[in-house]
């Protein structure tokens, strides 16, 4: 799932969420706002500092650097983690 590079600073800007979110959601989502949950900043999702080197991927806000969004695959489904502890639990599409 993680791409087969990595940056000097260990991260890679939120345009490398595009393939992973549209196995989820019909649009593309990196040009939608997100609102950091820490700073209130509202940025697009592209924006964002994504992290490959953890269980699954974590996004975090490119001002504060407060997780905004986790991604994680297991056994049951692709677990997308909205925060404060809410979660949904997507079944994995066919190959």
């Amino acid at each position: 799932m993680s791409p087969q590079f990595t940056s000097p600073n260990g991260y890679l800007d939120g345009n490398v969420l595009a393939g992973l979110l549209s196995e989820i959601f019909a649009a593309d989502l990196t040009s939608c706002g997100c609102r950091c949950g820490a700073c209130g900043v509202v940025e697009p999702v592209a924006r964002a500092l994504v992290y490959f080197c953890c269980p699954g991927t974590v996004a975090r806000c490119s001002h504060c650097s407060a997780v905004v969004l986790r991604i994680t695959t297991t056994p049951a489904g692709r677990w997308l983690d909205l925060g404060e502890g809410a979660a949904l639990c997507l079944p994995i599409p066919e190959q």
